[in-house]
């Protein structure tokens, strides 16, 4: 925490990166990551660092589970995402201004998809609550996939999750997936994520225009057939009429497809 504020006030005299090191006795680019990680980020001006704000970041770093790729390889491009979504910016809107930021270091970049899949192996599958309404297109909040006590059909043919084998539970062969559907403002857009058990890793489904049943089966076949048949055992999802061809996927996939109890998510 010293060396943070020592840093808090060489940058505040408007010093440049260079000689901030050179003071500190690290490497600029040490200067520069710890900048990125320890700023507030302030639309339409220039981020701002606080030794507290990094300090924040380092902490969260420590009790932090896996992230996915370059979130994992950059803790300070991670600390300053995380800050900017509990800020209540979207994926969309963070992206597009670290490339403002930071236009001349790559390793400050990362694609809104990065971010999304961030929040999903985070909360294994599921968005942390806290950030959920974080996440817009454009200006609207993503709604829920479907309003409270909205009754839903039965889908024919469908296995309870009862019947699934007890190796999917707990999480120690791979091969065993768990899906769900987000949609978007106005039920126009979704997205379908696809995670891993066991090793956390997510697969998106982009559904642009159509989130039916027809064209959740598709994109699934595609993205999964992508994948090697020992990554190819079960799949778990809820009661929702997306899924409604699930025989068609399981036939092309070589996927068992289970589902939850009626209103219980959280089974998967």
């Amino acid at each position: 925490m010293e060396q943070r504020e020592e840093i808090a006030v060489l940058k505040a005299q408007d010093l440049s990166n260079a000689e901030i090191a050179r003071r500190v006795g690290v490497h600029r680019s040490t200067i520069g990551r710890e900048l990125a990680a320890g700023s507030l980020f302030r639309p339409q001006r220039r981020p701002k660092y606080r030794a507290s704000v990094a300090q924040a970041a380092a902490d969260r770093r420590a009790s932090r589970g896996h992230l996915p790729g370059k979130l994992a390889r950059n803790p300070a491009l991670a600390a300053l995402v995380t800050a900017a979504l509990e800020d209540e910016h979207s994926p969309e809107q963070i992206a597009a201004r670290l490339k403002m930021d930071f236009p001349d270091d790559e390793d400050m970049h990362v694609s809104h998809e990065v971010i999304y899949q961030a929040l999903y192996v985070q909360g294994r599958g599921e968005l942390r609550r806290d950030l959920h309404v974080r996440l817009r297109t454009g200006r609207a909040l993503r709604k829920p996939r479907r309003a409270l006590g909205e009754r839903r059909g039965k889908i024919p043919g469908m296995v309870g999750i009862a019947e699934r084998p007890p190796e999917v539970e707990d999480r120690a062969v791979p091969g065993h997936w768990e899906g769900d559907l987000i949609v978007g403002a106005y039920s126009k857009s979704a997205i379908g994520t696809l995670v891993e058990r066991t090793t956390g890793f997510v697969a998106l489904l982009h559904l642009p225009e159509n989130h039916g049943a027809d064209a959740v089966a598709e994109a699934m076949i595609e993205a999964m057939s992508r994948l090697p048949e020992t990554l190819r055992k079960t799949m778990t999802w809820d009661q929702g009429s997306e899924m409604a061809n699930h025989v068609q996927i399981a036939a092309a996939t070589d996927l068992d497809i289970y589902f939850c109890d009626p209103h219980s998510p959280w089974q998967r």
